[in-house]
């Protein structure tokens, strides 16, 4: 590569890392006059990159969005992130997966062999998750247009029509979410993306209002987790169960786990409702003792009567 190709492509590399580059530090990063400089912008300007001249005492340049997207230039770890992020994406399935494909088609062509060889390796040995509901990537935009913009958001959920204020776009275990004030239910509420349908026009602007807590991903955890604000179940308890704490530790999620020997393990856990971390604790399939607070014992009375009548019976059955 000449001299005059390897520089332009320098040059490409920091225009793209920076918003605005001073004339003078550009010459500088380049080793090269600002007059040298001038003369390769023209060159990009050329093969249509939209580099802008910055006026000022010392002027600089820009490279601006252009109609047409030009080749980019990434070093071997964006590179590589970058084909690993579409890989993730294609595996969802939908409009931005078959996009996503196509991206990684392009991409592949153009990478040079000595990351095609690593690339083709991670492929080869991490399997991405697939399965989860595909979002519209017209959705996705609109939707993330309307949050920017702050303009009411009128939408389609579950054959009903919704006016809420978007907030924050959030995803979560494989889902997009956006996090609303929903001004039909004065409350803040989540939609799964790929459960609603934009509609249009859009509503007027709003003022964002302050997230509870501060915190969009927590409340959103706090919401899935039946709580209002914090991030934390509504109810928790403690237990003592006859088992291992190594055969209980795949299974614990969330909750505390604490080996007490002699095969006994101390387990602190939270759920929506007492019946329902009853059902939670239950499913390790171990003697349950030492429980606590009195409510969760309590529960446990309510969820053995309900298994009694599931189950037919008047009297408990040894599995």
């Amino acid at each position: 590569m000449s001299g005059t190709s390897g520089r332009m492509l320098t040059l490409l590399s920091l225009l793209q890392a920076r918003r605005d580059w001073p004339g003078p530090l550009l010459a500088d990063r380049l080793g090269v006059s600002p007059r040298t400089v001038r003369r390769d912008v023209d060159r990009l300007r050329e093969l249509g990159y939209p580099v802008t001249a910055l006026k000022g005492p010392d002027g600089g340049y820009r490279l601006a969005a252009g109609q047409d997207l030009p080749p980019l230039l990434f070093d071997d770890q964006q590179a590589v992130a970058l084909v690993v992020a579409l890989r993730t994406t294609a595996a969802a399935g939908g409009d931005l997966g078959e996009a996503a494909e196509r991206a990684l088609a392009v991409v592949g062509q153009v990478l040079p062999s000595r990351l095609r060889h690593r690339v083709e390796a991670l492929a080869d040995t991490v399997v991405v998750g697939s399965g989860e509901p595909a979002v519209d990537a017209d959705v996705l935009l609109a939707v993330g247009a309307a949050v920017r913009a702050h303009e009411v958001l009128r939408l389609r959920h579950r054959d009903e029509t919704r006016r809420v204020e978007p907030h924050h776009l959030l995803h979560r275990r494989g889902r997009w979410y956006v996090l609303a004030w929903d001004l039909d239910r004065d409350d803040w509420r989540t939609f799964r993306l790929d459960r609603l349908e934009p509609l249009v026009p859009a509503g007027p602007r709003f003022v964002p209002r302050p997230v509870p807590g501060g915190d969009p991903g927590a409340l959103v955890e706090a919401r899935f987790k039946g709580s209002t604000v914090r991030d934390a179940w509504p109810v928790a308890g403690r237990v003592v169960l006859r088992r291992p704490a190594v055969e209980l530790a795949p299974f614990v999620g969330d909750g505390t786990l604490v080996d007490l020997g002699d095969g006994r393990s101390g387990l602190t856990l939270g759920s929506w409702s007492w019946p329902a971390l009853a059902a939670a604790v239950a499913r390790f399939d171990a003697d349950v003792e030492d429980v606590s607070p009195a409510a969760l014992r309590r529960a446990f009375g309510v969820l053995a009567e309900r298994s009694l009548r599931a189950s037919g019976t008047t009297s408990t059955v040894t599995p």
